[in-house]
This record gives C-alpha cells, sequence and structure tokens, in this order.
C-alpha cells in the first residue's frame, strides 16, 4: 500500500513481525492495534512477510505503509532472514525510529545502531524458554537477547514481571508497558457455532497459536480426565511450521470432545468468546497472554497454568492450577465451571490509546535527536 499522507514528518519503521492485519499471532494482533493509533503522528512503515498473508492484510490503513518482502517458512530462519533484509532496507531509508519486535530479530540491532539509526526493541517474551526450540536455537535466542538489549536505545517490556529481572542497567533505559484489550466485541449470533455443532455455553475455549509452549496438550488431557461425558473445549489457532503438531494433538483427543476450529477471527472469534462457559490458559509460558485479556473482557471465568504472566491481573487462587499436571487443570476446570459466575474484571489500564500515548513517550526524545 502506497500511503500519499505527507502530515507527518517523522518516520517509523517496524520489523520483526510477520505483519497484519488478518496474521495470526500475538505479536501480530499487538501491532494490529498499536501501529494504526502511532501513526496519527508518525508515518508507520510495516516490514510484512509475504507467505503469511491473507485477503484481510490487504486493508488499507492510514498513515501506514507496507513493504512486503519474501521470506521461508521455516522455522526460526524466516524471522532473521526477513530481519535482514528489511533491516538492509532501513539503513539506505533512514527512518527517524526503528522499532524491533522480539528479541530474535533483535539480533540485527547492533547492524542498525551501526549505522547510525535509532532503535527500541519491544521486549514480548524470552523465546528461547519455548520448548519448540532447539538447544541451538535457545543460545541463538540468547545471544540476539544480549546484542538487542545491550544496544537497543530503549526497551519496551510488555510485562514488568520480565523486565524485573534484568539489571540495573537495563532499567535505566527501559519501560513496561502492558499489552491492551483487543476490541474482538460481542457477538450474539451463533451461525459459526452451529456449523461446528455448538451450542452456548456448552464448550470450554482456548485460543492461540498450535506450539508446544502453549500446552494445549495438558488441556486436552485434563478436558478427557472431566467427569462430565458432554464436556467440549474448542481450540482456535493454527499450526504455523509444523502440521503434525496439529495431528499429535488430534492423538490425544481420546474422549472424541475437542474441537480444532482453525485460525479464527472477526465475528467467527467474537461468537466463541461471547458464548464460551470458560476460558483456559493452559501454556507454559508466556511474556503478556493478550487472550487472557480477550476473555476477561466477555467477562469469563478463567483457569490458568500458574506461571507469572498470569498474575498480570490476579485471578482467585482456585483459578490457578501447577503447570504440566492435566489432573490439576481438570479439578481447576470443575471446581470454576461448578460456581457458575460471571466474573467482571478491571481493565482499565489496558486500553490501547493510552498504550499509544506512552509508546509515543518513548519514542519522542529520540525523535528530537
Amino acid at each position: 500500500m502506497k500511503n500519499s499522507d505527507k502530515k507527518h514528518n517523522r518516520s517509523l519503521a517496524v520489523i520483526g513481525i510477520r505483519g497484519f492485519p488478518g496474521v495470526q499471532g500475538g505479536v501480530e494482533s499487538h501491532c494490529e492495534q498499536l501501529i494504526p493509533r502511532l501513526a496519527r503522528q508518525l508515518h508507520c512503515r510495516v516490514f510484512r512477510r509475504k507467505p503469511y498473508l491473507t485477503d484481510a492484510s490487504h486493508t488499507e490503513i492510514p498513515g501506514v505503509s507496507f513493504t512486503d518482502l519474501t521470506s521461508t517458512r521455516i522455522g526460526g530462519f524466516e524471522s532473521l532472514w526477513h530481519t535482514f533484509k528489511a533491516s538492509l532496507r532501513l539503513i539506505l531509508s533512514r527512518p527517524d525510529v526503528v522499532n524491533v519486535h522480539n528479541i530474535g530479530p533483535g539480533l540485527f540491532t547492533p547492524l542498525l545502531r551501526l549505522a547510525g539509526l535509532k532503535v527500541v526493541l519491544t521486549y514480548h517474551s524470552p523465546n528461547y524458554e519455548h520448548d519448540k526450540w532447539s538447544a541451538p536455537a535457545k543460545l541463538l535466542l540468547r545471544v540476539a537477547e544480549k546484542l538487542s538489549l545491550g544496544f537497543a536505545n530503549h526497551i519496551i517490556f510488555v510485562s514488568p514481571v520480565q523486565r524485573a529481572r534484568y539489571s540495573e542497567k537495563i532499567l535505566r533505559k527501559s519501560t513496561a508497558i502492558p499489552n491492551g484489550i483487543t476490541p474482538i466485541g460481542i457477538d450474539r449470533n451463533t451461525g459459526f457455532l452451529e456449523r461446528h455443532s455448538l451450542r452456548p455455553g456448552g464448550y470450554i475455549l482456548a485460543v492461540g497459536r498450535l506450539t508446544p509452549e502453549k500446552g494445549f496438550d495438558n488441556l486436552i488431557r485434563a478436558v478427557n480426565l472431566l467427569p462430565d461425558p458432554h464436556a467440549r473445549l474448542v481450540i482456535a489457532g493454527s499450526a504455523d511450521h509444523n502440521p503434525a503438531y496439529l495431528d499429535y494433538l488430534k492423538s490425544l483427543d481420546t474422549h472424541s470432545r475437542t474441537l480444532f476450529t482453525g485460525y479464527t477471527y472477526g465475528a467467527d472469534l467474537a461468537q466463541l468468546y461471547t458464548h464460551a462457559s470458560l476460558y483456559v490458559l493452559s501454556s507454559h509460558n508466556e511474556g503478556f497472554p493478550m487472550v487472557l485479556l480477550e476473555a476477561m473482557s466477555h467477562d469469563l471465568p478463567i483457569v490458568s497454568t500458574d506461571i507469572p504472566a498470569a498474575h498480570i491481573i490476579p485471578l482467585p487462587a482456585e483459578n490457578y492450577c501447577k503447570d504440566r499436571d492435566p489432573q490439576a487443570m481438570a479439578d481447576a476446570i470443575a471446581r470454576v465451571l461448578e460456581k457458575q459466575e460471571r466474573p467482571t474484571y478491571d481493565l482499565t489500564p489496558y486500553d490501547w490509546d493510552n498504550i499509544a500515548t506512552q509508546t509515543l513517550e518513548i519514542y519522542r526524545p529520540l525523535l528530537r535527536e
């Protein structure tokens, strides 16, 4: 998309993501909400990976231009190769600020800084803790983390818990700014449910990419353990790099209780949230789980593994369960479902307009230099 809007004389480049709109992923959802708001003040150029773009990705967004580059879909390598190519283009085009998302792409922060560019790193999660990566890949991610934290002009941590793990030197040049609530909306229609033989209030919901760190294997086992023979689980998400992992998850569904809807968004996802009886966050680790905010915005009761990121908005103690323990998760699900309560949550700190304002304040000193 070509943007002809000339009112902004300062520019922001965004790299390290697959793209948006219409692209699955928590970081992609983050940028889909944040970047258009930043574009009210800056011209924003977003580098996207062609293999991940969908029909929805070609929507024009005021103040945002997209540069779509070819990329592989080889896990790990695709991110580095795409970010390297984007970095070379940025060295030539010279934006005022580059915002790199994630520590893997942050490997190229030293290159950008040596070229005289100002770089902000958004730290979403410690990716080297994810089970899907091999030992060499985890080592490379740790090197990328060290380089990106060391060379970035400023660091935005989406999780204050993660930020607190670092040295005073990192704390001095970093800020914690949370993710916001993606406005999924309420949808009382039931067409999507009917197509999948679901009834309102008759299923447990989980949303996310089908990767090992999301813990969906434990969740499926937990639902198999529920005493209710009519228990249903809906998992909305797709496997990006490893289709065999979906086959593995399906093999765990020994009681035929789990439905996989694939990557689900828009009105279909709104229906799933609106009519669910319970949301489960089964992850082994997270940076800042946006899906948790989405579930809370629909006043859903929640069961979560007892990981630090799930305590950003505290839940009652009985709503947490031990990680990697299907029986403990099954017990928590049964306990929360039995209460039949629809909680309300204070989500005022997670407004995207406020988050955009805070992010612009990080950029301002760099824009003046």
